[in-house]
């Protein structure tokens, strides 16, 4: 076999193998990164634990005077109150029957650290479970509701044990509950929007 036939089967070989080593490496490559998705994955949050921690936002647009909805922050019931000019008005008027009208022993941020325990007077914002066994007080927001005497100025009953609070979330004097409704963090946006979750 002369020499310049020995040559271009060299070459073919040569060819070849570096065409199985790119294709090995490449491969390999593609097949590590496939192996290290679950685990770089497991290293974010679940949805489960995204949903406990995510701040809820809400339009409070359209919540007229009396009225309340209901949000959802880390699986807790939110009650969002707009409170008539009259109503946070009259909050200074129970203080004498309540536990504890300065919230001094109660949760909330310190820029809720005030009368109406709110950042705008007339949005209340509450963790809607009673301080008491965890249960879900009701809105009775008209004063003198027949079901709670004459002398009733209107807030929330706890039909679980009985548990009174006023429209500031204050606990009564004579309820079970010992201490006053949370308040979560939260903050405005904008004069209609209303995040809770997130701290003014």
């Amino acid at each position: 076999m002369s020499q310049s036939e020995v040559q271009p089967q060299q070459e073919v070989d040569v060819n070849r193998r570096k065409f199985l080593t790119a294709a090995t490496t490449a491969t390999g490559a593609v097949g590590v990164a496939f192996a290290a998705l679950p685990f770089i994955a497991s290293w974010r949050p679940s949805e489960r634990a995204r949903a406990l921690g995510e701040p809820t936002e809400i339009d409070v647009s359209k919540l007229e005077e009396g009225q309340m909805v209901i949000a959802s922050w880390r699986r807790q019931p939110i009650y969002i109150v707009r409170r008539s000019q009259s109503a946070v008005a009259a909050l200074p008027q129970v203080d004498s029957q309540l536990k504890d009208p300065a919230s001094s022993e109660s949760t909330q941020p310190d820029y809720a650290r005030n009368e109406q325990r709110s950042i705008k007077p007339e949005i209340l914002v509450v963790i809607a479970t009673c301080t008491h066994l965890g249960c879900l007080p009701k809105q009775h927001f008209v004063p003198g509701d027949a079901a709670l005497g004459a002398d009733w100025p209107g807030g929330f009953f706890c039909p679980c044990h009985g548990s009174k609070f006023d429209l500031a979330g204050r606990v009564f004097a004579g309820s079970p509950a010992s201490l006053n409704l949370a308040i979560p963090p939260h903050r405005f946006v904008d004069d209609q929007t209303l995040v809770v979750g997130v701290d003014a």
